[in-house]
């Protein structure tokens, strides 16, 4: 895609990625897609504010030559070091040797760790202000949103926050950089979460620190690293991103996330029934096969959702691999307090659940009930799985 006007003189001069099979090398967008956004400010002085992963190089300078001549360039604001945002600096730093980069004091070393880079290097204070013309940006220091060197950058005139990793999400773009202009916004809403969890939400104190920093501020564009821009109605995203880091403290939805693996279709039996009881309650519930769905498609749920119900065999008297990678994966993204119930089939003995319960322990998940049966489930096994899961759900949506 071209460079596209935001308001006047301002310019996304970002990168469409539809190749890239995993995001940070672990996160599954084959299918989604993200963008690299960048954004140039041309007054009478030049600014370019987020780079680029090194993927599409030609197109990320052809888009700045467009607008402006390298060697005009003033100013590199760089937002956050991480190398999606930052990995064409070596050359952008050749072909621009001229340009100031500016950053928070974190920033400082890590270009120098990261690039080699240590001269016309400014550091940045948190509110400090830089004039560049009939334009004015200030700087908001916003440690640990999700690197601890992170900012976001205020553009006075026209109101515009290029927030970085802050109210960003997965999604290549359909044709169009604005909310406003997009046919499909709930996909970008919700890939947008699953951005949140897969990549923020260890952080949500840092994000809700932010987003108070921020309530005084007057926002009439957000315009973040990776997804759509806010142009219409901007507090929508950030009332999201708001309400998915208060689930870090336990501000959840009623509903049930079922995760189950089976190696020979006897837990998958018990799983309908279970997922049947659960169902007659009348509770969310959403369903996923641990051994065949990526936890950056799981995490989401689990974070939303108040209950987990896991349906898991016991595999060499321990929890079955693949369960036991999405449960670790969880504790590991700090997803706490959750309401649990186990079932599950064993051959000979049991172990599952006790592997279980000590890998949740450390993120206070309340076992409330477990079920397990020898081998295939019998009739009275299947009846008595569908009133373990109608049981559950009342428990889960009484709390």
């Amino acid at each position: 895609m071209p460079a596209i006007e935001i308001k006047p003189d301002i310019y996304w001069i970002g990168v469409n990625d539809r190749t890239t099979d995993l995001f940070e090398g672990m996160w599954p967008i084959t299918d989604e897609g993200v963008t690299y956004n960048s954004y140039l400010i041309i007054d009478e002085k030049k600014v370019i504010i987020d780079l680029s992963k090194a993927i599409k190089t030609d197109t990320f300078f052809d888009n700045i030559s467009e607008k402006v001549k390298l060697s005009d360039l003033d100013y590199i604001v760089i937002n956050h070091m991480e190398p999606d945002h930052t990995g064409v600096f070596q050359i952008l730093r050749k072909m621009a040797p001229q340009c100031r980069i500016l950053g928070t004091p974190k920033t400082k070393k890590m270009l120098e760790t990261f690039y080699g880079i240590t001269d016309n290097v400014i550091e940045v204070k948190d509110g400090e202000t830089l004039i560049l013309g009939k334009t004015e940006l200030v700087f908001y220091h916003t440690p640990f949103v999700h690197w601890p060197e992170t900012m976001m950058t205020y553009e006075r005139k026209n109101r515009i926050l290029f927030s970085c990793d802050g109210f960003g999400g997965y999604g290549a773009l359909q044709g169009t950089i604005f909310n406003d202009q997009c046919g499909n916004i709930d996909f970008y809403k919700k890939e947008s979460l699953r951005y949140y969890v897969n990549i923020v939400a260890k952080f949500s104190n840092p994000v809700l620190k932010a987003i108070d920093k921020l309530k005084d501020v007057d926002i009439a564009v957000i315009a973040p690293s990776h997804g759509l821009v806010w142009r219409k109605n901007p507090a929508e995203i950030v009332k999201l991103y708001k309400k998915w880091a208060e689930y870090a403290a336990g501000k959840t939805e009623a509903g049930i996330t079922l995760l189950y693996g089976s190696m020979y279709g006897n837990t998958e039996m018990m799983m309908n029934a279970v997922a049947q009881g659960i169902s007659k309650e009348g509770i969310p519930v959403e369903i996923f096969d641990v051994a065949r769905t990526h936890s950056s498609y799981i995490l989401p749920s689990l974070w939303t959702k108040r209950g987990v119900m896991i349906g898991a065999p016991t595999y060499e008297a321990s929890l079955f691999p693949p369960m036991a990678q999405a449960v670790g994966a969880a504790v590991h993204k700090r997803i706490r307090n959750k309401k649990m119930a186990m079932f599950g089939s064993y051959g000979w003995s049991g172990g599952a659940l006790r592997e279980l319960e000590k890998l949740t322990e450390g993120a206070k998940w309340e076992l409330t009930d477990s079920y397990t049966f020898i081998g295939r489930p019998a009739a009275e096994d299947l009846k008595a799985g569908e009133n373990f899961g109608a049981s559950f759900a009342r428990l889960v949506k009484e709390e």
